[in-house]
Order: structure tokens, then sequence, then C-alpha cells
């Protein structure tokens, strides 16, 4: 059952997909949307919140701060490693600096630069990678990052965020800038479903559930958009006596390790969902958690080791196993492996 306490929308299990203005269906709306609106409130609350792009401001809605505080915006070109050192400085010298450009560009280029001048350091530098996923669709495998979760997760003093939905993206980007340190911040270009509200609880590092059943049998961990496939699978397998607990997770480092342990130990099977390699991301994170601290039968719904390609969003989402129906599949298989 929906768990009231996260505030929800009421359209999340609406049978067609509607837009930001309204229709049937749920509110589409791309996650990246959600910084655009979040790093110009972080603006208004604190003048030391700069921005600076590598020559992507329209795509990555960096425009928004850039035409609300001109002179706190920094554009640097194609330049995403100049981009990564130069906002580091602007960070030592007390200002909270969001650097943005596509994911592959930015971690992906820029790693070094990001490892040696913010993350060393400590440096509050907050790395916002657009373009995150598959849903870049017609762009094809140079601008689908797939791999940036690993890159970021394996950095110490990194924080990793994935938002679910346009709005925890914004209040992800409200809370980035808080932090002290440095973030990673994962947005997507297509047009998603909005699930949570502004009264939607929002902590670094708080997974939320939000699905359980009266008697779960299955965990289903997701991150990102397809936390709404999760719902969606979940709502199909209550109607046949398949009780599930669905899982937002839009921090996956720090993981919320008491949480993850204790539905994995109620329920005796996990399933993760995520649009990125399996290796290195939600998948690959708590498997480690639970190696160590509960052992469990675990399936895992992500990217199978491959690059992506050119198609539309929604069939490189079946066509890479990452639709509603290969959830379920998996939510069936770990049960099987239990023998229930």
């Amino acid at each position: 059952m929906i768990n009231k306490e996260m505030h929800l929308r009421e359209d999340l299990f609406s049978a067609k997909g509607g837009s930001a203005s309204g229709g049937d269906g749920p509110t589409m709306v791309p996650t990246r949307n959600g910084f655009g609106k979040g790093v110009v409130e972080a603006g208004r609350a604190d003048v030391r919140v700069v921005v600076l792009s590598a020559d992507l401001a329209e795509s990555t809605r960096a425009d928004a701060f850039q035409k609300e505080f001109p002179e706190r915006f920094v554009e640097v070109g194609v330049a995403e490693q100049n981009m990564a050192t130069v906002a580091a400085g602007m960070a030592a010298f007390g200002k909270i600096p969001f650097i943005t450009s596509y994911a592959t560009f930015s971690p992906g280029r820029n790693w070094e630069q990001i490892r040696t001048t913010a993350a060393i350091n400590n440096m509050p530098v907050k790395v916002c990678g657009m373009h995150a996923g598959l849903l870049t669709g017609p762009d094809g495998a140079t601008h689908q990052a797939l791999e940036d979760i690993a890159l970021m997760r394996a950095m110490p003093n990194m924080i990793v965020i994935s938002p679910c939905d346009a709005e925890e993206g914004r209040r992800a980007t409200l809370a980035a800038a808080k932090t002290g340190t440095p973030v990673y911040l994962r947005f997507g270009r297509d047009k998603t479903p909005v699930m949570t509200t502004p009264e939607t609880p929002f902590e670094i590092g708080k997974a939320q559930v939000f699905w359980k059943s009266n008697n779960p049998k299955v965990a289903v961990f997701a991150t990102g958009h397809l936390v709404h496939s999760a719902l969606l699978a979940a709502r199909e397998l209550e109607g046949k006596g398949i009780g599930t607990a669905v899982v937002n997770v839009h921090t996956i480092k720090p993981l919320d390790k008491d949480l993850i342990v204790s539905l994995a130990r109620e329920t005796g099977s996990v399933v993760t969902v995520e649009e990125h390699q399996i290796a290195g991301g939600l998948g690959g994170a708590i498997a480690e958690l639970l190696a160590q601290e509960c052992p469990t039968p675990i399936e895992f719904v992500g990217v199978q080791d491959k690059f992506g390609q050119s198609g539309e969003p929604k069939e490189l989402l079946e066509a890479y196993g990452l639709g509603v129906s290969h959830i379920i599949e998996a939510i069936k298989k770990a049960l099987a492996r239990r023998g229930i």
C-alpha cells in the first residue's frame, strides 16, 4: 500500500502520461528542471551560491540561475576540466559552486580534476551531471552516462544523489547547497513522472518507503525515475497476492544502511532497480552492504555491462530490460530462489 506519510501525488498511478501543463495521467517533467528551480532558490537563500556552465546552460537548466543572478554565473565554455578546477578554487574562498554539464562530460571527462581539486580537499563543489542514463534517446552511447554513479561512489568525501523526480531534484539541490562537502547530483533529460510533492520528506542519506504491503516478501530498492516503474510493478503484484516493499533510494552514498538491512531481514528477498550499470551502481552498493550485514537472495534490474544506443526512451528501457515487466520478473526470480 502507498505510504501516506510520504505525501505522494494522487495521480501517481494514472494510466496515461500527462504533461507539466496538465491532462490525463501523472505530471511529466524532466528531473533537470528540478535542478533549475532548486538552484535559483538556493541562490536566493545564500549569496555564496554560484553556478558554472560548460557551454550547456539551457540544456542543463543552469540558464534559470544565469537570468536571475548574472553576476554569480560563470560560462567557462567547452572546458569541463577547467570548470571543476575553477569551482574548487572558488569553494576554497567561501563560495558554494554548482558545476553543470552532461554527465558523460562531468564527471566523465573531468573526473581527475574533481578528485584532485574538490574531493581530496573536501571542497563543497556540487557536480551536476545532466542527461544521465538511457533517456537521452537519439543522442546515443556517447551521451548516455551509465557509469557515472560508479565513478562518484568510489570517490572519498563524495555524496551521491539520484533524485526520483523533478520535485525531489529541486529539494536535493537545496539540500546539497548546505552540506559543506562535495556532492554529485544525477539528473535526466526526458520527461518522467512526478511522484513526490513539496511535503514529501527529503533528507540526504535517508531512503523512503513509498509502498509496503501488509506482509512483504520482497524489498525493491530503486533509484531515479525507475522508482515509478517499481511502484507500478508492486501494484500489479499486489493484485496477484504478492506483497512487496518499494523504497526510493535517492542517496546512493551514504546509503541508509539501517533501513536497507532491516527490510532485507524482514522480507528475505531483495531486488534493485536502476538506469545505470549494475556494476558499481545502486545494485553493487546494496550487494556490498548485504554481503557484510545480512546475506540475502538478490536480483538486479539495471544495465548489464553494455553501452547505450540511439532510440526512443521507452524503446530503450524495454530493450535494456528496465521496464515494469522486467521488474516483475526479477521479483518473481527473487521469490523463486527461496522456494516461494
